[in-house]
């Protein structure tokens, strides 16, 4: 069973933290890995650094325009992600956007995930649509989860279709913004999350976008399955360095 299915059937409400690949330093991307497994985080999300990231606030876009900087490649991530399941075994998931992939070439992407033992993929700007058209079976040819992401604006009807073609959990985006640490959700986004929830869909929501400490992981965690959190995270390598992920983590567990 894919790994990320199996976490989803834990009993308990899911941390997921996102980073990007090759920051602060390049080779620092195992070790933050091994790091955040070993302090208690259920699943990670390996942010591919890409020139133009639309769905990216300002932190993340500075982090994703140094790792490229440095070196950073598609080619790169595999190598350093070579051996990862050796010492690794939570969920693996790159985010990336799809031009890098399609200069990979897709399948060739996808096997190489396979073969390193990446577990899901998120692309925000892939619609769904031309997924299961064009991308769904080459996917689940190398088991592959892919995850798709609603806003606030999404229709009931496209989140009723993205649910059907989804086979993990749907990433829930809190507000129509760009990725960014906030204090707190107000009552327009509680009821939004709790809008999805009453909707019943198959597949468990995960939430990102805004959630920075254990307020806002207990808020949005009351509605949906897990929390994603990327800003804060990338926010607090850049200026403690990575010898200090156990201090975050606490501050969003306990």
């Amino acid at each position: 069973m894919n790994r990320i299915k199996k976490k989803l059937q834990e009993d308990k409400k899911l941390l997921s933290i996102y980073f990007t690949a090759g920051y602060p330093n390049t080779n620092d991307t195992v070790p933050i890995i091994q790091n955040l497994e070993k302090n208690g985080v259920d699943m990670i999300e390996i942010g591919l650094p890409f020139s133009d990231p639309l769905a990216d606030g300002p932190t993340i876009q500075a982090s994703s325009t140094q790792a490229l900087k440095d070196g950073m490649t598609s080619e790169l991530l595999f190598n350093q992600l070579k051996d990862i399941r050796k010492t690794v075994s939570i969920p693996l998931i790159i985010m990336g956007y799809f031009n890098p992939m399609l200069q990979y070439g897709v399948e060739a992407f996808c096997k190489k995930c396979q073969e390193t033992g990446i577990d899901g993929l998120i692309i925000p700007d892939l619609p769904v649509d031309v997924y299961h058209e064009k991308y769904q079976a080459v996917f689940k040819k190398y088991g592959l989860i892919n995850v798709f992401l609603i806003t606030p604006q999404t229709t009931e009807e496209r989140i009723r279709y993205i649910d059907s073609v989804s086979n993990g959990f749907i990433y829930m985006v809190s507000s129509a913004s760009t990725t960014g640490a906030q204090a707190g959700f107000g009552e327009e986004q509680t009821q939004y999350f709790k809008r999805i929830a009453e909707m019943n869909l198959k597949n468990p929501q995960i939430i990102g976008f805004g959630i920075s400490n254990n307020d806002t992981f207990t808020q949005a965690t009351q509605y949906a399955k897990g929390a994603i959190i990327g800003s804060a995270f990338v926010k607090h390598v850049t200026k403690e360095g990575i010898d200090s992920i156990d201090k975050f983590v606490e501050t969003i567990l306990n």
